[in-house]
């Protein structure tokens, strides 16, 4: 039997963890966190429905699911798509979304054992879309497994870049990872930290439970001000993020960077066994004002630090940023599958989908031309 349940806390959470995995993201408490805490739910227009597939009373497959009314969080962009709709007198919300709510990270959406419940929750997905009049259904940044369910579900792939750290062999800390680098591009990172260093700036990375009440106070004005800054509304709240962190405290990493001992800006990561998924930086600048690279140094070189210190293969830096090409990162592809009610509307995305695709391929091949690593007859 397969049906949508209104709240995470209809569902158990150790059998929701057990299909789950270790992506902190995807567990039950950082979802509830999300509707406890009011971020999703309520006015937010992100109403859960997450859907779960039970066989003898057992929790088989599950996939967190949600009614949309917008499509802000997504960072899979379908805002052409809602205006073509209004353009046409037609309705694109409600919409049906499978997703981690404001969180661009790859990873499985349709939770299963085997690729048999992994299709019957997706068909499950697209039957509660057609039967409840929503216009669509979305699963962002699934993994190839969800892919492949999808595909054989009838529904349509699209494609995005996002860029990635990935440890390679021989790198045992930051010093094997710069000489692994091209000369101008050991130049520039040893400049900007180096600056950060004459700015009179120290960074201290606090681990889990390191992380204080006034940690993240600061971390909430931070996060604050950078939405602020950019004209929009924060997704997110403190009571969410002392949840979440209370729920798993060891899944978070809180880069702080201090002058004269006060802080002025910090980044968030969560951690996993083999990965650092970048979130959210911010700054309250002191009157000492702007320190150039300060950025760079919380959100990716602290990052790789760690992740060199503990033994992380990859270092996720969230979505868009050619920026981060030149500092060790290489492009990823990541994938998300779309079904539309409407026939005419369907086929029209489909197509755009297509020539998106090969654009998008073509622009991934390009990055990987100009990857910053050195070639062997680069000299130090």
């Amino acid at each position: 039997m397969i049906r949508p349940h209104a709240t995470i806390a209809e569902l158990p959470a150790a059998d929701w963890d057990a299909l789950a995995g270790d992506a902190p993201m995807l567990r039950h408490a950082f979802l509830d966190a999300l509707e406890q805490s009011g971020c999703v739910g309520g006015d937010s227009g992100w109403q859960p429905s997450h859907l779960a597939l039970w066989r003898d009373g057992t929790l088989r497959a599950a996939m967190p699911l949600y009614i949309k009314q917008h499509s802000y969080g997504e960072y899979v962009f379908d805002w052409a798509w809602a205006r073509a709709y209004a353009e046409h007198g037609l309705s694109y919300y409600p919409k049906l979304v499978g997703a981690v709510p404001f969180t661009p990270l790859p990873g499985p959406r349709l939770l299963a054992r085997d690729d048999a419940d992994r299709l019957a929750l997706i068909r499950g997905a697209l039957e509660l879309a057609d039967q409840g009049g929503m216009s669509s259904l979305h699963l962002l940044f699934g993994d190839d497994a969800d892919l492949a369910a999808c595909a054989t579900a009838g529904m349509t792939r699209r494609e995005q870049v996002q860029f990635h750290w990935q440890r390679q062999p021989g790198w045992r800390d930051f010093d094997d990872f710069l000489d692994s680098l091209s000369r101008d591009k050991r130049r520039k990172i040893r400049q900007e930290r180096r600056k950060v260093a004459e700015a009179g700036v120290r960074v201290r990375r606090k681990l889990g439970r390191q992380i204080g009440a006034d940690d993240w106070a600061f971390f909430m004005r931070c996060y604050d001000s950078t939405y602020r800054e950019h004209r929009s509304t924060p997704y997110l709240n403190l009571d969410f993020f002392l949840r979440a962190h209370a729920a798993q405290p060891d899944a978070w990493v809180m880069a702080l960077a201090y002058r004269d001992d006060a802080p002025i800006a910090a980044a968030l990561n969560l951690a996993g066994p083999t990965r650092l998924y970048g979130r959210y930086w911010g700054a309250q600048w002191d009157a000492g004002g702007w320190v150039p690279g300060l950025h760079f140094e919380l959100c990716y070189y602290q990052g790789i630090e760690h992740a060199l210190a503990n033994g992380l293969d990859t270092v996720e830096g969230g979505a868009q940023g050619e920026h981060k090409l030149a500092r060790g990162f290489s492009p990823v592809m990541t994938h998300s599958a779309h079904w539309l009610a409407h026939p005419a509307f369907a086929d029209a995305v489909e197509r755009f989908l297509d020539r998106e695709r090969r654009l998008v391929g073509a622009y991934h091949d390009e990055l990987n031309a100009h990857l910053p690593f050195r070639v062997e007859q680069d000299g130090a």
